[in-house]
């Protein structure tokens, strides 16, 4: 299997370069054998990426434009659709590749069904306190005793920067009378 990439070496668009170099950097840092096929330079590749591009895949104009990609006979898609495969981590299906060993796609398809945890809850704190706050009843339906918990008074912005100690919380304050007879 040869994934072939139909390009124009001599495009004027900028737009159509980046796309290609795209795909062709991308192919080439991963190691993935290809095959460029100029249509700028070569009729007969020109002719053969526009007969085989698929009818819906083709630009309201009937004309496709490079990059373009095939394996072997087998076409894959342009650079939208390997742009969606890249940024989903599905290159290798996309180009009909198996992933190697140790890659994002590699491991993803590999991964069983007792291996997937379970999707995360989103939780709604508020609910959650709510809930925490309920009384629980004993399995034989015997109302339990309410304890009573003694409520937390909200911190002051004096007490954030300096915070009270247990020893502290006996001591009773000192006033500024008792401050001038101490120093005394």
């Amino acid at each position: 299997m040869v994934i072939k990439v139909f390009i124009a070496n001599q495009s004027g668009s900028t737009a159509i370069k980046k796309k290609q170099q795209d795909v062709l950097g991308f192919l080439e840092a991963n190691k993935i054998d290809f095959k460029e096929m100029d249509i700028a330079a070569h009729e007969e590749n020109r002719k053969w990426m526009r007969e085989n591009v698929p009818g819906e895949k083709r630009p309201q104009n009937g004309i496709p434009l490079p990059p373009q990609i095939f394996n072997d006979e087998q076409y894959c898609g342009d650079f939208e659709s390997f742009f969606n495969a890249k940024e989903d981590n599905g290159v290798y299906a996309f180009l009909g590749l198996t992933p190697p060993p140790g890659s994002k796609e590699n491991i993803g398809e590999n991964k069983t069904a007792k291996d997937e945890e379970p999707p995360h809850q989103m939780v709604d704190l508020e609910d959650a306190e709510e809930e925490s706050r309920k009384p629980e009843s004993p399995p034989d339906g015997e109302p339990v005793e309410k304890e009573d918990k003694e409520e937390e008074e909200p911190v002051t912005e004096d007490e954030e920067e300096h915070p009270v100690t247990e020893d502290e919380e006996d001591e009773e304050p000192v006033t500024e009378d008792e401050e001038e007879v101490d120093e005394s």
